[in-house]
């Protein structure tokens, strides 16, 4: 039984490769921040088969205590302050997190067993100001928020260390993806559970930015299984995770209100307070690579993606008021 290392495992993409990995035959270990505001609701219904372990990014002696002690095959990289505007505001925390949390980990992994594959949540943010569309594994980066310059360090420290060290160490390059999972301050799951509240009456209208802001969204349940894949490989490589399709805040919100029966024209009200200061408009995938060497391909469209983050939103709020 092979013991995979998942950080960030409370999160949206940590439960769903925890999942991933208990079907797939692993022993899955969590660490979780030293914290008493947790948050195990994403992972309850397998809490009983995971090993979770307190640790921090910040902190490399209990990096490498977990590791020493858990001795895992793979180690995967999720933890990560990915909300931007948060980001934004914070941009030494962000980087003490998303950039030298990644050199500690990959730090401790080297001193305990080199030989510990290691998969680092790289981010389409890196791109920032795209110098072509799509972007594909060798595109130059352009960041434009502290989140995706800390990307970018956490993205070429683990290339340092696969070529200093000859470790088994990778990066996914994911774009934007999305689940019921995901957390309320993003603008897909603002949409859904927004709609859920106006069907419910606890709301009467719903607050976005930019409409015609467009992202390469796709399902999160997906994207873990091409991290999975890319530790299987014969050898380390970096991949762009995506589906290689745009679609704007508005096509999102026209398609979730319809499967609620409702209109959004009649709820939406767009507010300059959630615009953000730099928006970035050509983040689209190449995703060949995977295709041709993972074997992997998305499997849901994103008509099902809205689809599903609806109907998920409708029976939550709907407990939620009985």
């Amino acid at each position: 039984m092979p013991t995979a290392l998942i950080t960030g495992i409370t999160g949206q993409d940590g439960s769903y490769l925890a999942e991933l990995l208990l079907e797939t035959g692993y022993k899955v270990v969590g660490m979780t921040r030293r914290t008493s505001t947790v948050d195990f609701e994403r992972i309850r219904h397998i809490q009983d088969q995971l090993t979770l372990v307190q640790g921090d990014l910040y902190d490399q002696s209990s990096l490498v205590d977990i590791i020493e002690r858990h001795q895992p095959d793979e180690v995967y990289n999720l933890a990560a302050q990915s909300f931007l505007p948060t980001a934004g505001n914070f941009p030494v925390l962000t980087g003490e997190v998303t950039a030298l949390g990644v050199t500690r980990l990959l730090e401790a992994i080297r001193l305990v067993n080199p030989k510990i594959r290691f998969y680092q949540a790289s981010s389409s943010e890196m791109f920032g100001k795209p110098v072509e569309v799509p972007q594909k594994e060798t595109t130059p980066f352009h960041p434009r928020s502290p989140y995706g310059v800390a990307k970018v360090y956490g993205h070429w420290i683990t290339i340092n260390y696969r070529e200093t060290f000859k470790m088994f160490a990778v990066s996914g390059i994911a774009f934007n993806h999305e689940s019921p999972r995901r957390g309320l301050e993003f603008v897909t799951r603002k949409v859904t559970f927004g709609i859920a509240c106006l069907k419910h009456g606890l709301a009467k209208e719903l607050r976005l930015g930019n409409l015609e802001a467009r992202r390469d969204w796709g399902y999160a349940g997906d994207y873990v299984r091409a991290m999975w894949l890319m530790l299987q490989q014969p050898r380390p490589q970096d991949y762009i995770i995506g589906t290689g399709v745009t679609h704007s805040v508005r096509e999102f919100c026209q398609l979730a209100f319809e499967y609620a029966g409702l209109d959004y024209r009649d709820y939406v009200v767009q507010d300059e307070r959630f615009y953000r200061p730099l928006e970035e408009r050509q983040l689209v995938a190449d995703p060949s690579r995977a295709h041709r060497e993972l074997g992997w391909q998305p499997s849901f469209s994103f008509e099902a993606l809205v689809q599903r983050m609806v109907e998920a939103d409708l029976k939550y709020v709907a407990r939620e008021v009985r």
